[in-house]
């Protein structure tokens, strides 16, 4: 990671000037010991800048006057929510204006009957799931980082989540939002309706946007009722492609499970090494399935079977809420456990047709051996979302090189594979030049224009995405 020394000249202390004209003093911070603390999200192998100054608005006005300010004085301007993104999309550049917008966390409406919530960008995941939960609703996207998360940054990332399979992305949940664009003015877009197709679908434009067309300050988010408690089924397999083929076989039954997740071999030993949870070692894949349906029970006892055909060695559904908390803790584990490894991780986030799951766990595990390195897979398995994540000793250049190599050669497969490189982290940083390779000259041309539309300056949240 590269750091830079920030400027600390007279831009510099006309900026903090004309800032604090709009904002409370508490709300400008300008220690390099503090702005430093701000650079970056949680990416690796991510450039990140110093910024200029950190400012921690609590209304719309104090946005508005920051990008004011930003426009007027040319500084860039990088968004923030609470930079648990792994993509690098939240990095400082150098001399800019940090953006947080985590003091902006109030739930501002609850609506049974419209079964919407309207939320400030800096409500965290968890707690808004809990609050909505408190009126029998559910939010139904959640990240593995619910407990940290902001809402404006899983806007920003399009995030997923474990539920995924079911209830679908972030995306889907976004009905309207409140947005103040480069030059401070505040734009509304969407709708607080069940159906509305009035102008242009700006709202999902700005989800998935990474803090590059403009500044989320409100969101109006689709809730659902609250679904019965899940249960959840664990299968042992004595091979990848055969949990793989269970996984298809689950889809192609017409099942709808609330959860179907993978762990391989790799992370299985990874999670036990860590939390020393009994899990079987011997296993080559380990398949979670959960059902919030009416019957459960029947559901995964239709599943087990669909299992047991594809070759699963063992079935074991849960008889309770506990029991199946206990095999969801596992899988929550993954990440932390296989950053235990070595210290540190790539995580990827390639998304491929379920139907081609079999072929990419097969060809991370040849990639692993290739370079040397431990790779452990976890999936969202129902919608084809794998996270490989490279695990590696960041004090050791050639195995950091090859960490690195390994993490495109798995993005090359994916598209191989007919997928997409982001299924849910989003571009940033670290994906930009195979953002490009996806969507091809167009699609870049395309989303330039657009960005000049929105940003003519270029100030917002530069050298991200494209």
């Amino acid at each position: 990671m590269s750091r830079i020394e920030a400027p600390r000249d007279e831009v510099t202390g006309n900026l903090l000037d004309r800032l604090r004209e709009g904002l409370p003093a508490e709300a400008v911070l300008a220690d390099p010991d503090v702005t430093a603390s701000y650079a970056n999200d949680m990416a690796s192998f991510c450039a990140a800048g110093i910024p200029a100054v950190v400012v921690l608005p609590r209304t719309v006005e104090q946005v508005q006057h920051v990008m004011r300010t930003a426009t007027e004085l040319r500084v860039p301007v990088v968004p923030q929510g609470a930079r648990t993104g792994l993509s690098g999309g939240a990095n400082a550049s150098d001399g800019c204006i940090v953006l947080s917008l985590t003091k902006m966390d109030r739930i501002l409406e609850i609506s049974p009957v419209d079964r919407i919530a309207v939320v400030e960008p800096g409500v965290v995941n968890a707690t808004l799931s809990r609050a909505v939960g408190e009126h029998g609703l559910f939010y139904p996207p959640d990240p593995s980082s619910w407990e940290m998360c902001t809402i404006g940054g899983n806007i920003g990332t399009a995030s997923g989540g474990l539920c995924c399979v079911k209830y679908g992305v972030t995306a889907e949940y976004i009905l309207g939002l409140d947005v103040v664009l480069a030059d401070g003015r505040l734009l509304s877009t969407g709708r607080r309706t069940a159906k509305g197709v009035a102008g242009y679908d700006l709202t999902r434009l700005f989800v998935g946007s990474e803090g590059s067309l403009g500044v989320v300050v409100r969101a109006i988010l689709a809730l659902r009722p609250k679904p019965p408690q899940q249960l959840v089924l664990a299968a042992e397999f004595a091979s990848a492609a055969a949990a793989c083929d269970a996984v298809c076989r689950i889809m192609a039954g017409g099942h709808v499970p609330s959860l179907l997740e993978l762990m391989d071999r790799t992370t299985v030993k990874a999670v036990n090494d860590l939390a020393h949870m009994g899990l079987p070692e011997t296993t080559e894949a380990l398949l979670l399935a959960a059902f919030d349906t009416p019957d459960p029970a029947a559901d995964l006892a239709a599943v087990g079977a669909l299992c047991e055909a594809a070759g699963a060695t063992q079935v074991v559904p849960a008889d309770d809420a506990a029991e199946s908390e206990l095999l969801l803790k596992a899988r929550r584990l993954s990440l932390t456990a296989l950053e235990a490894v070595k210290g540190t991780t790539m995580i990827d986030d390639v998304c491929v047709p379920r139907s081609r799951l079999g072929d990419m766990l097969e060809g991370v595990e040849r990639i692993a051996g290739k370079y040397g390195l431990t790779i452990g897979v976890c999936a969202h398995a129902g919608d084809g979302n794998t996270h490989p994540t490279v695990c590696f000793d960041a004090q050791d250049p050639d195995e950091s090189r090859r960490a690195r190599e390994s993490f495109d050669e798995i993005m090359q497969l994916g598209l191989e594979l007919g997928g997409t490189i982001t299924g849910e982290h989003g571009v940033g940083v670290l994906k930009k030049e195979w953002l490009a390779r996806e969507i091809g000259p167009v699609g870049v041309e395309t989303h330039r224009a657009i960005k000049q539309v929105f940003d003519p300056l270029g100030i917002l949240n530069p050298g991200k995405v494209f």
